[in-house]
């Protein structure tokens, strides 16, 4: 019942079979993800249109299930996550041609790094650069050739040095605004004291300083451990030809999206200004032709405006399909049994209680879907969200511990991260073309990845004691103590 009224859809024998399109999209997850490792979120959003298709058989309302898919794919926080994915994406690619990592050579070089010191840049590196892309599988994709055989070459352990640039990309995909786990962690997050949904310049506010101590104590081991710093012969030539002062430069237009972010609490104008000046260093500092923008190729449009966009397509259609699944779930009444039988458990009637089963849903999520952490924190978002509202706990501290946790261990579980997984794809190429490099396991790359192990600490911490614990006051203002 909801509201003294029947849900509207309902299913032939069970309402529980208004899971079968999210078990159908969980099922395409390990299948393509874990078992085959073919890292597309076009094959995810194929896998959850086919599971709303699959369980429409089993609905007795079928137009009114239809309804619920349209409800769920036409919510205010499904719109929302898939317009400023489609714009932030050009951003994104923006960064990607602007040669940001071939600076990053060029000051180390310049600053005589090497061993564990080298380590270490390479994670600050990295997470500079997820944080100015947003996109954690494209540093891994960008940062690996070029820093990953240049830090064995001075003296870097490739176990850890692997470690630190997964560890990079880690942080940034959960403390970059335009991220898309941090998008989908805070947009599905609402206050109950104000209308709308928490904001992502307030939420990453409250968690940057999570990611600054984790990231601090990690990269003291990496310093300490990540290597003897011996340079190996021929490294000094090789590095020569992968550096260029010229791409710190687009580092500006990250501070300019950053800085207006804050200031506003607006992503749209933030990444707009980090779009138009991007667009305007890169031109004059030369970092790359007019062409790159947008142009025409053989018939074909191209360009980082373009291919932006175009690239973000495949985890909007995964989001619209998710949130259609979802919005069966709520008018089947699935989801409010679900919210209301984990609100009504034992450990939910504490705060710490409520935290903890937000932490470790978003855990048991992640991997579920292979360590894909955007699909996680979008699948148990809303269940996040009620729990915590149940305390009155800040949508700020609930989109951190969501995020915070599915970014920890799950993320980066040997056999079953999508995150692993891409590290040593992109890994393998690099060994195969190199007489330096010798194989890097998965579960060495595991071993290595201390940001996420350190952010579980800090989390649990933070949980357990209470510190920094935040509610949700009048008007959605934060508050120490709930009134």
């Amino acid at each position: 019942m909801k509201d003294g009224k029947k849900y509207e859809v309902v299913f032939r024998g069970s309402q529980l079979l208004a899971f079968i399109p999210m078990i159908i999209f969980l099922a395409f997850c390990v299948i393509f993800f874990v078992i085959f490792k073919v890292f597309d979120m076009n094959v995810l959003a194929v896998g959850g249109f086919l599971g709303l298709l699959i369980g429409a058989l089993f609905a007795k309302t079928y137009d009114k299930y239809w309804g619920a898919v349209l409800n769920g794919i036409g919510s205010s926080t499904s719109v929302s996550i898939v317009v400023i994915l489609l714009v932030i994406g050009m951003f994104t690619k923006l960064m990607a041609v602007s040669g940001v990592s071939q600076g990053f050579i060029w000051l180390a070089y310049k600053l005589g790094m090497s061993g564990g010191i080298f380590t270490g840049f390479t994670f600050l590196a990295s997470c500079l650069i997820t944080t100015a892309t947003g996109s954690s599988i494209g540093t891994l994709s960008t940062v690996f050739p070029i820093l990953f055989p240049a830090g064995v070459l001075m003296g870097g352990n490739p176990a850890i040095l692997a470690g630190a640039i997964l560890s990079g990309a880690i942080f940034g995909d959960n403390l970059a605004p335009i991220s898309d786990v941090t998008i989908a962690s805070t947009t599905n997050q609402r206050f109950r004291k104000k209308e709308g949904n928490a904001d992502i310049a307030g939420t990453v506010s409250y968690r940057l300083k999570y990611a600054l101590i984790s990231g601090a104590c990690s990269l003291i081991l990496f310093v300490v451990i990540g290597g003897n710093g011996t340079a190996q012969n021929g490294a000094e030539d090789i590095l020569q030809n992968n550096m260029n002062p010229r791409g710190l430069i687009m580092l500006i237009p990250v501070f300019l999206l950053l800085l207006v972010s804050i200031k506003t609490q607006d992503i749209f104008k933030a990444v707009t200004t980090g779009l138009i000046s991007g667009i305007i260093i890169g031109l004059l500092s030369g970092a790359f032709e007019p062409a790159a923008i947008l142009s025409i190729a053989d018939g074909n449009a191209t360009g980082f405006i373009y291919t932006g966009f175009t690239g973000m397509i495949g985890i909007c259609l995964f989001c619209i399909a998710l949130f259609g699944a979802m919005g069966v779930l709520e008018e089947s009444g699935t989801m409010n049994k679900m919210i209301q039988g984990i609100c009504n458990s034992t450990f939910a009637k504490t705060v710490r209680g409520a935290e903890l089963l937000i932490a470790v849903g978003s855990m048991f999520t992640t991997v579920l879907v292979g360590g894909v952490t955007s699909a996680s924190v979008l699948t148990f978002g809303p269940i996040a969200d009620e729990l915590g509202a149940k305390h009155n706990i800040h949508p700020y501290r609930r989109a951190n511990i969501l995020s915070g946790f599915a970014n920890s261990f799950p993320a980066i579980l040997p056999f079953i991260s999508a995150f692993i997984f891409i590290s040593v794809s992109v890994i393998e190429p690099l060994i195969e073309e190199s007489s330096y490099l010798t194989p890097v396991s998965p579960m060495q790359i595991f071993s290595g990845a201390f940001y996420p192990m350190i952010l579980f600490v800090v989390l649990m911490i933070s949980i357990l004691t209470g510190w920094d614990r935040i509610y949700e006051g009048s008007g959605g203002s934060i508050a120490k103590v709930d009134k």
